[in-house]
């Protein structure tokens, strides 16, 4: 038999490091060529890692969390044939040392001469036999399970853990009758002998004090450190502003009916981003990325719009380039494809990356008003809320109108109060009156 080394593959463009986000094995795991081992995240983008081998996993290299260097030993399994690629002695893990035999019969001989000694030894001396039944020695347990404290922890061995575990007994429901109040096998023995523990509140309900610690990692990590970032470098103001969008669901509906078996629905979100087109034309400051660490703005001419997507992994925010050149019809096109791409995971690195202004929409769950978080380092980010039916003054009486608010953040360090303000009208101008949104000039 040998032994088989599995390291972190290169990547590609310039990934020096990865995060391990899975494993699909265990040690003593017996695999086939080809089958997955892992999974690790880098920018995003995640990359499954097959076996090149058939073996047994002998040894895993890292904890789900860990971020991996690009080279570094992965898995080790034992195979068939020569011995494989491995890392040098110094990089493998140390055995346990067995002793030395002289040493080991030192320590047989001091053995041997213990029973001598004590056979010389007073019989006053001589300990007391135990009790035949120990679990007497433990002071009597009360009738019912005590609940600890908040964030109390009891006292147990691991034997003791894992026997709970292995029961389902919540250990803080255990009252401890060992020292210090450590939970014995006894008491897991007095526990389940019990039975349920009688409920002290309402009936047939019990309290549930289960906790259970998700480590963060991933999708998930990576945008907590986004948001984290966001909310910390970047001083929010956010503007809301009501709009009608009555005839522009109309003309939505009417294009959605005449449309070409090849082209995609209609939402609102790209007669939106055409709108968005013609207000950062005149005013291209809020079309920008903020180096704040160089102290330097980089205004774009190209309109690169991030849409906010939710994934089964986790909010992601694939990106539709050079809006500024796309019709409503190749802005749906487009955004219906990347966000399938988000998805289902088939997004690239390219595709999720280089956006200059985002728009964020939870469509129907949308709520009345949001505050949404500037995708760091951009300025501006549109909200969309959800389109409700509200009774609006004409003039003369109250009429039924489709009302949408836009929640709106922008950076206040770059972009003023007013200019945000500009900005959103210009938008509600485009949207009310949907006509001018296919004017140009």
């Amino acid at each position: 038999m040998a032994e088989h080394v599995i390291k972190l593959p290169d990547v590609g463009e310039g990934v020096a490091e990865a995060e391990l986000v899975e494993w699909h094995v265990k040690v003593g795991d017996l695999v086939r060529e080809d089958m997955l081992l892992a999974a690790v995240m880098t920018d995003k983008a995640t990359v499954e890692i097959p076996s090149p081998v058939h073996g047994e996993i002998t040894w895993l290299g890292a904890e789900i969390g860990d971020v991996v260097a690009v080279g570094s030993p992965l898995i080790r399994l034992k195979v068939e044939g020569e011995a494989a690629e491995g890392p040098s002695a110094a990089e493998a893990p140390k055995a346990i040392e067995e002793p030395k035999p002289e040493a080991a019969a030192k320590a047989v001989d001091a053995t041997e001469a213990k029973p001598a000694a004590t056979a010389t030894a007073p019989a006053a001396r001589a300990p007391k036999p135990a009790p035949a039944n120990n679990r007497n020695h433990f002071p009597a347990r009360p009738q019912f399970a005590v609940p600890r404290a908040e964030g109390e922890k009891p006292l147990a061995s691991p034997a003791v853990r894992l026997r709970a575990t292995e029961a389902g007994i919540d250990l803080r429901q255990v009252p401890g009758t060992g020292p210090a109040g450590r939970i014995v096998h006894e008491d897991i023995d007095a526990f389940l002998a019990r039975g349920p523990q009688a409920p002290t509140g309402a009936p047939g309900l019990i309290r549930n004090l289960a906790v259970e610690d998700i480590k963060v990692v991933g999708l998930r990590r990576r945008i907590a450190e986004k948001m984290a970032v966001a909310k910390s470098r970047i001083p929010h103001i956010t503007y809301v502003e009501e709009i009608d969008v009555t005839a522009l669901e109309e003309l939505r509906a009417a294009l959605n009916r005449q449309k070409r078996a090849d082209q995609p629905k209609l939402t609102l979100l790209p007669f939106l981003m055409r709108a968005m087109v013609k207000a950062i034309a005149d005013q291209p400051n809020v079309n920008a990325i903020f180096n704040d660490e160089a102290g330097v703005v980089h205004q774009y001419g190209g309109v690169h719009i991030g849409i906010a997507t939710q994934t089964p992994g986790g909010l992601m925010v694939p990106v539709v380039r050079h809006a500024e050149a796309r019709d409503v019809w190749d802005s749906a096109a487009e955004l219906a494809r990347l966000s399938d791409a988000a998805r289902t995971g088939t997004a690239t690195r390219e595709e999720l990356s280089g956006s200059t202004i985002t728009i964020t929409s939870l469509g129907a769950m949308g709520g009345v008003v949001t505050t949404p978080v500037i995708n760091h380092p951009e300025v501006a980010i549109v909200g969309v809320n959800k389109i409700m039916m509200r009774p609006v003054w004409d003039g003369t009486q109250f009429i039924p109108r489709k009302m949408m608010n836009l929640s709106s953040s922008f950076d206040h360090r770059v972009v003023d109060g007013w200019d945000a303000a500009v900005f959103i009208q210009r938008i509600k101008a485009l949207l009310e009156t949907p006509a001018l949104i296919f004017v140009e000039g």
